[in-house]
């Protein structure tokens, strides 16, 4: 099966796992086919919440347009023979995403209760919980391209890297989208409406030329010359130059260029295993 041609349209979503029921780290970016560079979308009420980037994504469900998650799909599976050893047993991503969403009760989709009800189990939050390393493991996509790892895992919940809350929370938007939109690789993508895949933004950040280790940008030349090297044309001015929102803009930027890259729909480490317990991120080969 080749990749999907069908998309028009492409978005990144910069996600949040913080609490509360608004988000200002959460900014959604858009571009249509061609070259003229992805905007921002505003937030219905001024400030993102996740249960409205949920109401966008559904209300789109139709479009030829592919959206890129900046979280964690699900957790580690392979590694440790469970997403979560001692819980309740999640065979996929599915059931690992019903499991979350029925036991956090927290505002807006927020997963922040079921990792602390779980810390120094799963979780690592602080010295208390023990020896970080104990904690410490990997999708199979996230070692899977030269023997990397992403700054940090779903099991780290401690500082600023940390992924967890974003992506557990991420998990319940996931479950309530209820196959309304496909979600790769768990879901074949769509022939001709939405689909969802995830990506790592700081893997845009080294295609656009930014070095490791400074992959935030905060002014617009740097913006401009990042979305260049996906032959986009500049940006409309921003009101202010966030990491968010330029994260999102270049990632949209990233993905439009790349949405009918071969080896990112079918990288060859990716059996179907570890696609409907683990997932994969996009544009890891």
């Amino acid at each position: 099966m080749g990749s999907p041609v069908h998309f028009r349209q492409f978005a990144v979503i910069d996600w949040s796992g913080a609490k509360g029921r608004r988000h200002k780290g959460i900014a959604v970016a858009l571009c249509e086919q061609g070259c003229a560079a992805p905007v921002l979308v505003p937030a219905p009420d001024g400030v993102w919440s996740r249960t409205a980037v949920l109401d966008w994504l559904l209300a789109q469900r139709d479009a030829p347009l592919l959206v890129g998650f900046d979280f964690s799909f699900s957790a580690p599976f392979v590694e440790r023979g469970a997403h979560l050893p001692g819980d309740a047993a999640t065979s996929d991503a599915r059931a690992l995403w019903a499991s979350v969403d029925a036991e956090s009760d927290d505002a807006d989709l927020g997963a922040a209760s079921f990792i602390e009800r779980r810390r120094g189990t799963h979780f690592y939050l602080g010295a208390a919980d023990g020896t970080k390393a104990d904690f410490l493991y990997w999708r199979r996509c996230e070692i899977a391209s030269d023997g990397g790892r992403k700054p940090s895992t779903v099991y780290d919940a401690i500082g600023a890297a940390q992924v967890a809350k974003a992506s557990f929370a991420g998990m319940r938007l996931l479950h309530r989208l209820d196959r309304a939109i496909p979600v790769w690789p768990f879901d074949p993508p769509s022939a001709t409406g939405a689909t969802i895949v995830e990506i790592y933004t700081s893997i845009a950040a080294r295609a656009a030329g930014v070095p490791a280790g400074r992959s935030k940008i905060r002014d617009p030349g740097a913006l401009d010359a990042a979305l260049a090297a996906f032959g986009s044309a500049a940006h409309a001015p921003l009101r202010q130059y966030d990491d968010h929102s330029t994260d999102a803009i270049v990632g949209a930027a990233w993905l439009r260029r790349h949405a009918c890259t071969e080896e990112f729909w079918h990288p060859p480490a990716m059996t179907a295993h570890i696609a409907a317990t683990e997932g994969w991120t996009f544009g890891v080969t």
